[in-house]
């Protein structure tokens, strides 16, 4: 280090406490790069390379990007993975002594964003950190900078927490670097693959230092107001969040005015197999959002309401209240067409004001920010009173909830100008009348500018220069251009300052004298300007907690008018949801598949479930024909229900669901190095372990991933377990191709068998998508084979086989095989078989005698007649 030069040493002084960062180190106009983190960068941002002490033994590798355009490079570096520390001039060049002082003024990573620009606007870009709780739990914290959001929750296990962290989808984990911390990545290896995993040490996740640094932040004697005083993993994580966050942020953040605790048991628990399986923010294709359930209840007006939709899919109430007054609120949207259409065109012209608060509270809002934030708040009375109509309780307190700020829109309206520029340092944000100096120094500037143009208009009728000019740069000011071929006509007074090609320069006495008024008097303006800027953004600032209120109101109106519309345009209808265990759905459909141009009509149907008498449903039926569609539109109806939306059914009843599970589908977990069939039975376990005779179960297909009477023998005893065992008797929806299952409805008293009805017709079939009530006699295979386009010959080999394979499904009674136990096994081996071979078989015996060719009608009635009584 003491080989290097002054500023280098700065440098290297200054990265040394930002190993794990990209340094952005401000020179000049440039953030500069050096050593590994240019070589990264470069290649990265695909900008030169190049090197400090060139051909010197020790080339110093270096890359640089413009500080007034550094926002796309950052941007690209934090997606890529890599956080940026941006190391800012904090003393001005010209008063500095020595080297200009330096100092890290922000470290951005990918769950601490501040630019929203880069960011999807309606999803949360949350850092998330976890911590070990009481008697083996977790507690679990999250924040979005961008939003003010921050919120923490203990969970009893492991399941929890993947559960909530499927839920969250943070972009940033955080967890220590010791012990627990190693044991806990293992596990959550899958979930956290696709974010940036930051390890702090241990003592980070303290409990008493994460009380005391949450008691100073929020300036509180204790932590019983925020619900988690009795929590200790939630005080930790919580804690360990806003030791991140005054780390790298390096000032306060006033938006952030409280920790909200929540409790799981509050919410429908949805896993992340089932979330991913009915596609609720994302779909199984392409992971994309247009084909979800999201994608098609979304007709939110604002970003902070979208935001607000995909939090309320991804946690459905379990508190019947709050689901009956979301229903309340939407019946009446409904009903009010023309005041819903009124209230959704006012919310159209609100911007984001949780991420526009967020940005004037962090100071990187600009003038255009305070003007959207003054324009959105303009449209705040429309919305209260387009609100006084309306008389069901949600409405009214989000009504008076809704704060209209008109002290700071006028506050806005009266300081900064309509358009203002994107620059802060250049003047034109501020409008005339708001300051008296500032009006004065802007006079100044007019009338500055105007003697110079008098003066260049002087001075060539004086010395008859025709093309003289007044010309300005910021080297030599403002002086006189005069072409070669007049230098002649050049009188005594002008003073040479520079030789061009072909041209002089010139100044004159007069010209200096004015140029130091009028630019002394642009650049106090300038200044001043910032300053006024400055001091009207911390008089929002000071306002925070108000625009934080009202911005999650108007999210809350945004989604109810999102639903209520959706609820209109598609005649959505209200279910009823209670504490019974029933289960009944008129006329369902599948909110996703019914709002897609399929070419076909979409067939509703039906569904009853209970605890007492149809608690499992078996449904069979042959590929496309819908099984899959029917079980998924139940999950989600019961899912939408739950949030509080109306439902796309003509009846709907709802005994409360405590969890949905599903098992659909088969695929490979690279990431925990299973195969197929292990996931599949790992989500099986799953439910199987977590289950509660309020839960919601979905399985498609269980045991295909395995060999075919393995895979019988898999799903007929989850079968049997799911109802048999009273702890997991849960309201199951069974879809299977091995239609031995069927046979479970012999045995079991909850068990009903359902098929999607086909119509056969020259051994072809049509898909009616009508689920009826039956088991399916087969699974149609061979008939969808056909229409895939396998060879005849296939299609009849098969045939052959199907036959083969069919024999002997029931035994000698009459009792379906698979239902045997040990004993009844035992027995069946005991007693003598209808066709056994060998030994005194006279029935085998005396068939073989017969002729067929040559027996009469009458004479094959006798011999049955026969057979009987031998038998």
């Amino acid at each position: 280090m003491s080989q290097q030069t002054p500023m280098m040493r700065q440098y290297l002084e200054i990265k040394s406490g930002y190993s794990d960062a990209i340094l952005f180190f401000r020179l000049g106009d440039f953030y500069e790069m050096f050593m590994e983190d240019a070589v990264i960068a470069s290649r990265i941002l695909d900008i030169t390379l190049t090197s400090r002490n060139k051909g010197a033994d020790e080339e110093i590798p270096l890359c640089g990007v413009p500080y007034h355009s550094c926002q796309p490079y950052i941007n690209k570096l934090v997606a890529h993975g890599y956080k940026v520390a941006i190391c800012e001039q904090v003393e001005d060049p010209r008063a500095a002594k020595g080297i200009v002082r330096r100092e890290v003024v922000r470290v951005i990573s990918p769950g601490l964003v501040v630019d929203t620009d880069s960011l999807a606007p309606n999803e949360n870009n949350f850092l998330c950190a976890i911590a070990p709780g009481g008697d083996g739990g977790w507690g679990l914290a999250v924040i979005d900078i961008t939003t003010g959001e921050f919120r923490t929750t203990e969970l009893s296990d492991i399941a929890g927490v993947r559960s909530e962290l499927a839920s969250v989808q943070p972009r940033e984990i955080v967890l220590s670097e010791e012990g627990w911390g190693d044991e806990l990545q293992k596990k959550l290896a899958d979930l956290i693959a696709g974010c940036m995993l930051t390890r702090l040490p241990e003592w980070v996740f303290d409990v008493d230092r994460a009380r005391e640094e949450l008691q100073s932040f929020f300036a509180v004697g204790g932590l019983e107001a925020f619900g988690c005083a009795h929590l200790p993993g939630a005080v930790a994580a919580a804690g360990a969040v806003l030791h991140v966050l005054k780390e790298t942020q390096k000032e306060n953040l006033p938006h952030i005015e409280r920790l909200a605790t929540y409790q799981a048991h509050e919410y429908m628990v949805l896993d992340e197999a089932t979330r991913r399986n009915l596609e609720l923010t994302a779909t199984l294709y392409d992971g994309q959002r247009r084909g979800s359930l999201l994608g098609v209840l979304d007709r939110t007006m604002t970003a902070m309401g979208g935001r607000k939709l995909k939090k309320w899919i991804s946690q459905p109430l379990l508190d019947i209240d709050r689901i009956r007054r979301r229903q309340e609120a939407i019946g009446e949207l409904v009903e009010s067409g023309l005041a819903r259409n009124d209230l959704r065109a006012a919310l159209d012209g609100v911007y984001d004001l949780e991420r526009l608060n967020a940005k004037i509270s962090m100071a990187t809002a600009n003038a255009k920010d305070l003007v959207a934030l003054k324009n959105s708040l303009l449209r705040l009375p429309e919305i209260i009173d387009r609100l006084e109509g309306f008389e069901r309780q949600l409405l009214a307190d989000l009504a008076r909830r809704i704060d209209p700020l008109s002290d700071l829109a006028e506050l806005i309206g009266r300081a900064i100008v309509d358009d203002p520029p994107f620059v802060l340092r250049e003047g034109g944000l501020i409008r005339d009348g708001y300051h008296a100096e500032l009006d004065e120094l802007r006079l100044i500037s007019r009338e500055g500018k105007n003697w110079i143009a008098g003066l260049e208009q002087r001075e060539r009728e004086r010395t008859g220069i025709g093309n003289l000019r007044i010309r300005f740069n910021k080297v030599f000011g403002y002086f006189i251009e005069v072409t070669r071929s007049h230098l002649d006509k050049v009188p005594e007074d002008y003073e040479r300052k520079q030789t061009l090609a072909n041209a002089e320069r010139f100044i004159t006495a007069d010209l200096k004298d004015y140029e130091s008024k009028v630019l002394g008097a642009e650049e106090k303006l300038v200044e001043l300007e910032y300053d006024l800027f400055q001091d009207v953004r911390r008089q929002v600032v000071a306002e925070a907690g108000r625009i934080q209120q009202t911005a999650d109101a108007l999210a809350e109106l945004d989604v109810l008018c999102s639903l209520a519309d959706l609820a209109h345009d598609r005649n959505y209808v209200c279910p009823q949801v209670d504490d019974s265990d029933v289960l009944e759905i008129v006329e369902g459909r599948h909110p996703v598949v019914e709002a897609m141009n399929l070419g076909e009509r979409f067939v509703p149907n039906d569904v009853r479930m209970d605890c007492r008498e149809n608690q499992l449903l078996i449904i069979t039926g042959p590929n496309m024909a819908g099984k899959s569609t029917f079980m998924r539109q139940v999950a989600l109806i019961t899912l939408l229900a739950q949030i509080g939306s109306h439902v796309p059914a003509r009846k709907v009843r709802i005994g409360l669901v405590d969890r949905i599970f599903t098992r659909v589908g088969a695929s490979d977990n690279l990431a925990r190095g299973q195969s197929t069939f292990m996931v599949e039975m790992t989500e099986t376990a799953n439910i199987l372990n977590h289950a509660t005779p309020r839960s919601l179960i979905v399985l498609d297909e269980i045991g295909r991933g395995t060999s075919t009477f393995d895979g019988v023998s898999i799903a007929w005893a989850v079968a049997e377990y799911l109802h048999d065992n009273p702890q997991v008797a849960a309201r199951t929806l069974f879809a299977t191709h091995y239609h031995e299952l069927t046979d479970l409805a012999l045995t079991r008293e909850r068990v009903e068998n359902y098929n999607v009805a086909v119509k056969e017709w020259n051994d072809q079939i049509v898909f009616l998508r009508r689920i009826v009530k039956g088991g399916a006699s087969h699974s149609y295979g061979i008939q969808v084979a056909r229409l895939a386009g396998l060879p005849p010959a296939v299609i009849d080999r098969a045939k052959e086989v199907l036959r083969n394979l069919e024999a002997g499904e029931f035994v000698g009674e009459g009792v379906p095989r698979l239902s045997r136990g040990k004993r009844e096994q035992v027995r069946e081996a005991d007693q003598l078989p209808l066709f056994a071979a060998g030994g005194d078989d006279r029935l085998r015996q005396k068939l073989e005698e017969i002729d067929i060719e040559v027996l009469t009608p009458l004479e094959a009635l006798n011999t049955l007649a026969e057979l009987k009584k031998m038998l």
